[in-house]
């Protein structure tokens, strides 16, 4: 959902990915961004990204405790550090997942823009691509269109039996 192998990010990443992407790089310098977002969490993490009540509750506690900042701040740095390098190996290799692909991602984010077919990016990983479907939603495709996702991870499995 919403997302392709870190090396096509890496490899394929050019002006408009940095301009709309520039935070990755920032979030992977993570004793800067921890200090940045401590010191204003409601600029990095404003409570309005979540949707829903309850979400909205978890979020604004989550994004507010230096221990899950510190965590998520990790992950960033853990694909420019180490996940860009297997997958390369990976490709190297010529390593195809062998499981089946489902690919979904937002319309209303940059997917389309920056990738074409964003399912495209990762016909070199797998040849078994058996879903591909764009969700009429932003980035939060789960909280934003729930009926359409769920229709479309049921789909995934309906074609897989």
């Amino acid at each position: 959902m919403d997302g392709i192998p870190i090396y096509e990010v890496l490899s394929r990443a050019e002006w408009r990915f940095a301009k709309s992407w520039w935070h990755w790089f920032f979030f992977a310098q993570s004793e800067k961004a921890e200090a940045a977002i401590r010191s204003n969490p409601e600029l990095w993490y404003p409570a309005e990204a979540a949707i829903g009540s309850g979400n909205n509750r978890d979020y604004l506690t989550a994004t507010r405790d230096p221990e899950v900042v510190r965590g998520m701040l990790a992950d960033y740095r853990a694909g420019l550090e180490f996940d860009y390098d297997d997958d390369k190996r990976d490709k190297e290799a010529e390593r195809h997942l062998q499981c089946p692909l489902g690919v979904l991602w937002s319309r209303q984010d940059d997917m389309e823009r920056l990738y074409g077919d964003p399912a495209d990016p990762w016909s070199d990983w797998s040849d078994r691509i058996v879903l591909r479907h764009g969700i009429e939603s932003g980035h939060h495709m789960a909280e934003e269109s729930p009926d359409e996702v769920a229709n479309q991870i049921e789909a995934f499995f309906a074609q897989i039996r």
